[in-house]
């Protein structure tokens, strides 16, 4: 079973953090979790730039959870750019938002995603996507090597 060595959660809201963080942890997830608050910083960490330059520290992430309404670089640029940068492109990218807009949805395939789920307003819903997440692309997913 391939597992990957971590996952990056990229959202803005601290409240929509804490509830995938609680059910990724009520759901035994083993993985490492590494947080970033808006585009930018998710470029950053997934380039290895800045702070995120210590690769042992900010290893690549083997899936990507990303909200599509964050500020600084939004999530559909953050999309285009990694889906065009060789070293990064393989990574799946899971867009997790509340949008349930077509065209949103439309914009994130044609960006690249992999995915594309609304987040769920329970507690109950959050750790029903967290569990198909996790059967799906941590458990029988085979992925691209990254490399």
């Amino acid at each position: 079973m391939y597992e990957p060595t971590s996952i990056l959660l990229a959202e803005d809201n601290k409240m929509d953090i804490e509830l995938t963080l609680d059910a990724f942890r009520e759901s035994r997830l083993k993985n490492k979790i590494n947080v970033v608050h808006d585009g930018e910083e998710a470029l950053n960490y997934l380039l290895g730039t800045g702070i995120y330059s210590d690769r042992e520290k900010y290893p690549l992430p083997g899936l990507i959870l990303l909200d599509l309404k964050m500020p600084k670089i939004d999530g559909f640029e953050v999309l285009k750019r990694v889906k065009s940068t060789p070293v990064i492109k393989r990574i799946p990218i899971i867009v997790l938002t509340s949008s349930k807009d077509e065209g949103d949805r439309i914009m994130s395939y044609d960006s690249g995603a992999n995915s594309y789920l609304v987040k769920p307003v329970t507690f109950e819903g959050f750790m029903d996507v967290v569990k198909k997440i996790t059967e799906y692309w941590i458990t029988l997913n085979i992925p691209s090597p990254i490399k």
